[in-house]
């Protein structure tokens, strides 16, 4: 008869190696966020028409290979008004996702290390966050600081804060146990030293896969409260913006699904990188 023993340390890297190799998905989702990069840094590359001026002649004509998706009911070529379109969508969804990051982060950080009534009054704040749902709390914040983009992407980096406070937190008190953070507490060393060299690095870890995730949300929720006009105006052409527009026109589909279309595979294919990168972590 033949035993076989498990052992955790070699399942856990024979895992690791796993997901390291990038699977067609991977590839693929990696593909489609490259694209939306390149759009949003130099989309004059990408087509030659302008977002903002069209051919009333030409308006709402069909996908074709002259407007591979078609053209709105300006005569604006949709294709260049999605890819001139996605800097704004983009850059909103990155500060939304520093503000979180920035401000989740200090404040699970603290709640975590220090303890005591500091973590009692940073936990009581993270609950209140929690209790809102993270849109009616986007509307809320962008209702009193006022309608563009740029707002929007505060009021959405704002309802994310909860989220990661209470992932750093949780990391923090992780580390905060462990066998070295406590010989260096043994050593002498201040606290401010253990905090930024030895917790912050360590439980920041798991915080990249979570931003990533937090951006393909916060294109979602930019996008919702630019469909819901409170976002920047027309000409304006965010992807939320230019899905409000196209729902008046539903006859002519592809003015919503091309736009739809895009902001649903881009958000899915953050998603599924984000995993892969919790998987390698």
């Amino acid at each position: 008869m033949t035993f076989t023993f498990y052992s955790p340390t070699r399942s856990s890297a024979v895992d690791k190696l796993a997901a390291l190799r990038l699977s067609p998905t991977i590839v693929l989702s990696m593909g489609i966020i490259a694209l939306v990069l390149g759009w949003s840094v130099a989309p004059q590359l990408f087509t030659g028409y302008s977002p903002t001026v069209g051919v009333p002649a030409q308006k709402l004509l069909g996908p074709s290979t002259a407007h591979w998706f078609g053209t709105d009911h300006l005569g604006r070529d949709l294709y260049a008004r999605v890819v001139y379109g996605t800097a704004s969508s983009v850059v909103s969804a990155l500060i939304a996702v520093a503000i979180g990051v920035i401000g989740g982060g200090i404040i699970g950080l603290l709640a975590g290390f220090l303890g005591g009534w500091v973590d009692t009054i940073f936990a009581r704040l993270v609950d209140v966050l929690l209790a809102i749902p993270k849109f009616l709390l986007a509307v809320i914040v962008v209702t009193a600081i006022g309608f563009d983009t740029t707002n929007a992407a505060i009021a959405t980096g704002i309802s994310a804060v909860a989220i990661f406070a209470r992932v750093m937190r949780s990391e923090v008190i992780k580390v905060r146990q462990a066998t070295f953070v406590e010989a260096s507490f043994l050593s002498g060393r201040s606290r401010w030293h253990i905090l930024l060299s030895h917790v912050l690095p360590n439980a920041s870890r798991s915080v990249l896969p979570l931003a990533v995730l937090q951006f393909g949300d916060s294109i979602l929720i930019i996008a919702s409260l630019a469909f819901l006009g409170y976002g920047d105006p027309p000409p304006a052409s965010d992807w939320g913006l230019l899905i409000s527009i196209g729902k008046d026109y539903l006859k002519w589909p592809w003015l919503v699904y091309a736009p739809a279309f895009v902001t649903i595979a881009t958000v899915l294919s953050v998603n599924r990188i984000s995993r892969w990168l919790r998987m390698t972590n």
